[in-house]
């Protein structure tokens, strides 16, 4: 016997309707089609399925049989659609992330937390790296969204503007840079150095130091930069943050903030995918999120730039 979900949703509307007529308009079916597919299930079946008569079909025994069936297997297939589609909803998805320490430490953490709070089955895995690691990572394959700055190649990305990220140096209220007009990384030469334990930003500033044969001494390293800002306060060293760390760190600590002359210290950090490549559903949503959240609060993504220096 071969019946198919139409055949059995057919006979049952035909069977509760007592009527081949109705039970094919039920089953959104024309009635030649309605009846062409009863008599193949008969053929089929090598039984009589119904009694056709003027008042109607009625069943016979063996139609009394298949009803039954027809129900358990319909309802078992209701039930297990049902079933599916709940598992659909709640099924995880993963957006994977890479991106540099700032976007790591002070931009993404406010921005990914209301839409991971409205996508309770999504997770993000976000990876700390070198903005020209982020491009490579990106273009590879390895991470849907990058976050990275404007001073290493995107060729074969799509970049979407996401925040400015400037870099200062932090160095208690008494200190000499304090009363300096401009602060250039060749003026910390000599200084003792409060630096990060590991990650993409003091990768960065140590080949930039390295550019201009400037040695940084570490007098200790720290893995946050409210660390290095306290530490900085206490008159330890001299340190170099974001300049939204040091905004908020100079609310409850007596530290100057000087911002960095060098052209790199200035940093535009972009949203980036691959060109080539659609992103999933999820990581668009997500994109989506943090496109609408660098134009505004909660972050003062676009961190401005006029602000003056502690003196």
């Amino acid at each position: 016997m071969r019946f198919d979900f139409t055949d059995l949703r057919l006979f049952l509307a035909v069977a509760e309707a007592g009527s081949i007529t109705h039970g094919a308009a039920e089953a959104g079916l024309s009635l030649p089609a309605a009846s062409e597919r009863l008599r193949e299930m008969e053929a089929s079946s090598r039984l009589r399925l119904l009694d056709r008569g003027r008042r109607g079909a009625t069943l016979t025994e063996a139609g009394e049989a298949l009803l039954h069936h027809a129900r358990l297997v319909l309802s078992q297939m209701a039930r297990m659609h049902g079933e599916m589609g709940q598992l659909a909803k709640a099924v995880r998805g993963t957006v994977r992330v890479f991106a540099n320490t700032a976007a790591v430490a002070e931009f993404l953490p406010l921005r990914l937390a209301p839409w991971l709070a409205t996508h309770p089955h999504a997770d993000i895995v976000v990876k700390e790296r070198q903005s020209a690691d982020v491009a490579r990572g990106i273009a590879l394959g390895f991470a849907e969204i990058g976050v990275l700055s404007d001073l290493v190649d995107t060729t074969g990305l799509t970049l979407r503007p996401f925040v400015t990220d400037r870099l200062v140096v932090v160095a208690a209220r008494d200190h000499s840079l304090a009363a300096m007009r401009q602060v250039w990384l060749a003026d910390l030469r000599g200084q003792p150095f409060i630096g990060l334990t590991e990650g993409a930003l003091q990768d960065h500033l140590n080949a930039q130091a390295a550019r201009i044969g400037l040695r940084t001494r570490p007098r200790i390293q720290l893995r946050g930069f409210d660390d290095i800002c306290r530490m900085a306060s206490a008159g330890v060293g001299v340190g170099i943050v974001p300049e939204a760390a040091a905004r908020r760190c100079r609310k409850s600590m007596p530290i100057s903030v000087k911002r960095l002359s060098d052209d790199w210290a200035v940093r535009r950090l972009s949203l980036c995918t691959r060109s080539d490549t659609k992103l999933t559903p999820l990581a668009q949503s997500l994109i989506r999120h943090l496109e609408s959240e660098g134009k505004g609060p909660p972050g003062r993504a676009h961190t401005d730039t006029s602000a003056r220096d502690d003196r």
